[in-house]
């Protein structure tokens, strides 16, 4: 409590309580957006913090973060267009309230179930982060490289139809992690000396999160406005807060475990919550056509996730999402590496930023409720403009990296990338996650070889090591079994690839997933 009390101290400041309430409405905004999701814009906004102190720069994208996941609920429910993958489930009934005219009632389930599970997540956040770096402190490099593994496996098995296409986009990400000197031997540099230091991830993510996107919106632009649903102010019923507590605690059951697991993300906990509700409902004939509860656990699933996330994060130094591996970018950048040493090593910035958390919380709240008709009209914003922005901010950020024009020749070439994974269907996180964990995993199992002189064997040398392994043989079994079991059903309604359910005007395709 001491140490949180002084968290509170720093993010109270009038310089990190600006950055906090300019990165949740900035999370809104662009989880309003179709397509431009918290990740991108934090890779964004790297290069120009390179000024700023590491607590406000990560009290700021940890602001984004939250407010991207709360923002992606408000273009579900009155466009059926998921700003965020996480808010697909949300669109599902959130939709069919607004076009019955229950907007408002549902963005208010939505922001208050947000705050709700938030501040829940954050206080396990709290409580279990400190404990779980107590451990692994203890762990040595053979423990290290399985949990890597294991994070390998599970961001490839869970994302998207296809493994092999998930297979795919870890293969890539993996090799652009090889390129450079690291080893002291120049792999695939191809004679080009600015290729020695390797290929800058925040190249990579600026260019696969915001090139390739602005790219995909460009070859399918409509030159249509969006119709936008009169929203109102949100307000709640004594009838719809009695139905919408027990699905915002249990959606938020659903989403913090599974926002700590490596790969875990979003996605599973809402429609395992909104599975769960459909199941206890008083009101099943309104589930279809319109039911609280299935705005109210998803939504409360989604941003118990975001402080899930954070526990691998800060404790191990594990990215589970595509916004938490740039985040981990960030903190890198400033020559900080999470991991068990982190809460001792750099305490004013854990527990200010877990202090920011709460106020992030509460801001996402009182900002919300009343500025949800002006989030709406952000949807109006003719996407040629907003992409012109778009391209622009992120060719700059991508220079004043080194101020080599060779970035942005690398920023094209993994904009065209970009462009072509989403084309077939490949997904992004594990190419994002490839490039940041495949030189790390690398790293340890060099140590741990060098440590025993070379004996393989140490690899499983630790009861650690051990469970990772059957977690990983253990998925892949499950995996194959699940496509045996498919074939045999005759199931051929899976084209084989992912969704990308973020994609503007998508929403119908999106919900035929959900």
């Amino acid at each position: 409590m001491e140490l949180l009390l002084e968290g509170f101290q720093t993010a109270l400041t009038p310089t990190n309580l600006l950055f906090a309430v300019l990165g949740v409405m900035l999370g809104t905004a662009v989880g309003v957006l179709p397509g431009i999701g918290p990740a991108m814009t934090v890779a964004l906004l790297l290069p120009v913090t390179y000024n700023v102190s590491p607590s406000s720069a990560i009290i700021l994208f940890a602001g984004i973060y939250y407010g991207g996941m709360y923002g992606g609920s408000t273009t579900s429910i009155l466009l059926n267009t998921p700003g965020e993958s996480s808010s697909v489930i949300t669109a599902i009934e959130g939709n069919k309230m607004a076009k019955a005219g229950r907007a408002s009632q549902a963005l208010a389930t939505a922001a208050i179930g947000s705050f709700v599970a938030g501040t829940i997540g954050t206080i396990l956040l709290v409580l279990l982060a400190p404990s779980v770096a107590e451990v692994v402190v203890k762990l040595g490099a053979p423990s290290y490289f399985a949990i890597m593994l294991v994070a390998l496996a599970a961001v490839t098995l869970v994302l998207g139809a296809s493994k092999l296409r998930g297979m795919i986009a870890l293969f890539l990400g993996l090799t652009v992690g090889l390129v450079g000197t690291q080893t002291g031997q120049a792999r695939m540099t191809f004679d080009q000396p600015l290729l020695a230091d390797g290929i800058d991830i925040v190249v990579v993510a600026v260019a696969i999160f915001a090139i390739g996107e602005a790219l995909w919106v460009a070859a399918h632009l409509r030159r249509r406005p969006l119709d936008i649903i009169p929203v109102g102010q949100p307000w709640m019923s004594r009838s719809d807060l009695r139905r919408s507590w027990g699905p915002w605690l249990r959606g938020t059951a659903y989403g913090f475990p599974f926002g700590a697991l490596p790969a875990g993300g979003a996605e599973v906990p809402t429609f395992l919550s909104y599975a769960t509700e459909r199941k206890l409902t008083k009101h099943p004939e309104e589930f279809g056509h319109g039911a609280i509860e299935g705005v109210a656990g998803p939504e409360a699933a989604n941003n118990a996730s975001a402080a899930g996330t954070l526990v691998p994060l800060l404790a191990i130094g594990l990215p589970t999402t595509a916004t938490a591996a740039v985040i981990l970018l960030a903190m890198q950048s400033y020559g900080i590496q999470p991991g068990p040493q982190l809460f001792d090593n750099e305490p004013e910035l854990v527990w200010g930023l877990l202090a920011s958390l709460f106020i992030a919380n509460t801001l996402l709240l009182v900002i919300n409720l009343p500025m949800a008709p002006l989030w709406a009209k952000l949807l109006q914003i003719p996407r040629p403009y907003l992409y012109a922005g778009i391209l622009f901010f992120a060719s700059l950020g991508a220079y004043s990296v080194n101020f080599q024009a060779f970035d942005l020749a690398l920023l094209l070439g993994f904009g065209v990338l970009g462009l072509a994974m989403r084309r077939f269907g490949i997904p992004v996180l594990p190419l994002i996650i490839g490039v940041i964990l495949g030189p790390r995993l690398e790293e340890q199992l060099t140590q741990a070889l060098a440590l025993s002189q070379g004996e393989v064997s140490t690899l499983w040398s630790e009861p650690v090591a051990v469970l990772c392994y059957l977690l990983v043989a253990v998925g892949l079994v499950g995996s194959i079994l699940a496509g045996v079991r498919r074939r045999r059903g005759g199931d051929g309604d899976d084209d084989g690839g992912p969704h990308y359910p973020n994609r503007p005007h998508a929403g119908a395709e999106a919900m035929e997933v959900g």
